[in-house]
């Protein structure tokens, strides 16, 4: 009895075992196709916005720096499908050596079933069977040759059942080995097409240098042209929040200032989902935050950048990252129209929209569409800041990872 209980539980634990790893083979799966189908939804983003800011004539860095992303999802997707592909070799070596064991238990039980069949062809003579009981030795042998002779018709029906089952079973797995090997010959075709297009965006990256590097006095007027037009939103976006913070001060001093007091409540729920916002739009990260050099004049110190630009397709819609309160709708030269949202002591701040759908002193929910976003210069991106009363923050550990 011990013995049996152990057994079953080892079955049972085997059991377990076998369909946990095979659910997370399907999740892993699920996860990979998931994240190759963001990749080339980016990178037509991405096509999109080469294409329109070529012919809009845009300046060369916005193009070298689209090109450069482009080029960076374009490995991503490589490394996809590779990891994909050694996956499945490891599958396929898996599934062959499955086939293999089913073929050989087939072949054996095959094997003794002909055996069986021979045995009783040679006996089917029912005045054999009688002679074979009557020469026995015993009662008790000839019982047992009775039971064997009784039994070998059930047997036989048994042992094709078997042999037709694992037949059934030998091509379905046959099948899925067939399906592993034309998914990874689809996956190597798909990945040589995508080395070529790595290629030709890798010379276009060169091209696009090479144009920077004989066009330095125009691009540093740009430059200095674009530096003016930070500062100048990043003045404005302080000014504002200077100003929100400081009325509340105002308020505790005098008790008659109609100020808006914050909400202390909701910027600490707000802070306690850091890592768990949702993303305004989905597209591509093309701009990041903080300090960057020019990829040609390595020298040359890019504006401050207090925010990420996130690439999206003409029209997209934006959305609140958190319940708050629009504290101002405002134009901004170089970034269109802007929707500041409050969230207690903190702040999200979108820009580069063409129409806005709230106004300053509406309340917004999680997920609220806010406006969509238009083209400037041939390019459709959102510029997305987080401040607190302190200064603006990196957005990207607030977001939700991808």
């Amino acid at each position: 009895m011990t013995f049996r209980r152990t057994y079953l539980t080892l079955v049972l634990g085997l059991a377990m075992f076998l369909a946990a790893a095979f659910t997370a083979i399907a999740q892993n799966t699920k996860a990979q196709e998931d994240r190759k189908a963001r990749l080339v939804r980016e990178i037509e983003i991405l096509d999109s916005q080469i294409r329109a800011s070529d012919t809009k004539n845009a300046n060369a860095l916005n193009q070298l720096n689209l090109i450069q992303e482009k080029i960076a999802l374009r490995k991503s997707l490589i490394a996809e499908s590779d990891a994909r592909i050694k996956e499945l070799n490891s599958e396929i070596g898996r599934k062959q050596k499955h086939i293999d064991s089913l073929q050989l238990r087939l072949d054996t039980m095959s094997f003794y079933y002909n055996r069986l069949v021979k045995s009783a062809y040679k006996n089917r003579d029912p005045k054999l069977w009688y002679m074979y009981i009557v020469a026995s030795d015993n009662l008790g042998q000839g019982m047992r040759r009775y039971s064997f002779l009784k039994n070998l018709s059930r047997e036989m029906n048994t042992q094709g059942k078997k042999i037709k089952e694992s037949k059934a079973e030998l091509e379905t797995e046959r099948a899925a080995l067939l399906g592993m090997k034309e998914e990874a010959e689809s996956l190597r075709a798909e990945r040589v097409v995508e080395m070529q297009k790595l290629s030709k965006e890798e010379a276009s990256s060169k091209t696009t240098i090479n144009r920077l590097q004989k066009e330095k006095n125009q691009y540093q007027k740009q430059l200095a042209s674009k530096k003016k037009e930070v500062e100048a939103l990043n003045k404005e976006i302080a000014r504002i929040i200077a100003e929100t913070m400081k009325g509340v001060t105002k308020e505790k001093k005098n008790s008659s200032a109609k100020s808006t007091p914050v909400d202390y409540a909701l910027g600490k729920e707000f802070s306690s989902n850091k890592g768990k916002l949702p993303w305004p739009v989905e597209g591509p990260v093309v701009e990041t935050f903080g300090v960057h050099y020019h990829p040609v004049y390595k020298q040359l110190k890019l504006p401050d950048s207090d925010g990420i630009s996130i690439a999206v397709s003409d029209g997209t819609p934006v959305k609140a990252v958190f319940e708050g309160v629009v504290k101002n709708v405002i134009v901004q030269p170089g970034y269109n129209k802007c929707v500041l949202v409050q969230h207690g002591d903190w702040f999200t701040f979108y820009c580069k929209l063409g129409s806005v759908s709230v106004k300053a002193g509406d309340k917004v929910k999680t997920g609220q569409v806010l406006g969509t976003v238009e083209p400037i210069a041939g390019v459709t991106q959102l510029h997305f800041q987080l401040w607190s009363s302190k200064g603006p923050q990196n957005p990207l550990p607030w977001l939700r990872p991808k």
